[in-house]
This record gives C-alpha cells, sequence and structure tokens, in this order.
C-alpha cells in the first residue's frame, strides 16, 4: 500500500488525497514524510474500498475509461 501511495502521488498529484499529502508535509516543514505516507496509504485504501463496494469515485482523480 505504500508503494501504491508513492505512485498515486506520482500519477494523481492533483487529486484530493495527493493535496491532503502535500498540504500536511508543507505544514511540517518537510518533516513526519514517512508517517504520513503510510496516512496517505490508509486513506487511499479507504477510498479504493469505497470505489469498489460502492461506486464513489476518489474525489479529483482522473479516471480513463475502459
Amino acid at each position: 500500500m505504500v508503494e501504491l501511495a508513492w505512485l498515486w502521488l506520482r500519477h494523481q498529484p492533483n487529486s484530493a488525497l495527493a493535496l491532503w499529502f502535500k498540504e500536511r508535509i508543507a505544514r511540517n516543514s518537510g518533516r513526519l514524510k514517512q508517517p504520513m505516507i503510510v496516512a496517505l496509504a490508509r486513506k487511499l485504501l479507504v477510498a479504493l474500498w469505497k470505489y469498489v463496494s460502492s461506486g464513489v469515485v476518489i474525489e479529483s482523480a482522473i479516471m480513463k475509461s475502459a
């Protein structure tokens, strides 16, 4: 999940989760990046579970059509 969180930051830089992460890191002057990526991984897991179980799209995420 942590690797997925890093990939999420790279490929979805304007999503609500990525902006939340960047704001939290900026507030802490770049410190605590390791615990914050774990927190992002947890938030991403919850968001993906909501998407799979009830179809709630992740806020500001760019999705490709099938």
